[in-house]
């Protein structure tokens, strides 16, 4: 299995995810406003945001892996 699924499908990996996500989000609220790229910014942001919510990594079947991060984790 390729070390960054694992460590994506790993607690710290959906610790930096919802992170990343919220960031994201912050950035396009307070910073860029109300314009169009904070707005975008603020959809993109929800993406990791929610992936790492529900244990998903979305990246993981470009590697061969499964989406869920309970089956990456299962997997040895």
């Amino acid at each position: 299995m390729n070390p960054f699924v694992k460590f994506m499908a790993s607690r710290n990996g959906r610790i930096t995810r919802i992170v990343a996500g919220a960031v994201l989000i912050i950035l396009g609220f307070f910073v860029v406003e109300n314009t169009t790229t904070g707005i975008i910014l603020m959809v993109v942001g929800l993406v990791p945001l929610l992936a790492g919510i529900f244990d998903y990594c979305l990246l993981a079947p470009l590697f061969g892996a499964p989406m869920s991060g309970a089956k990456i984790r299962a997997e040895k």
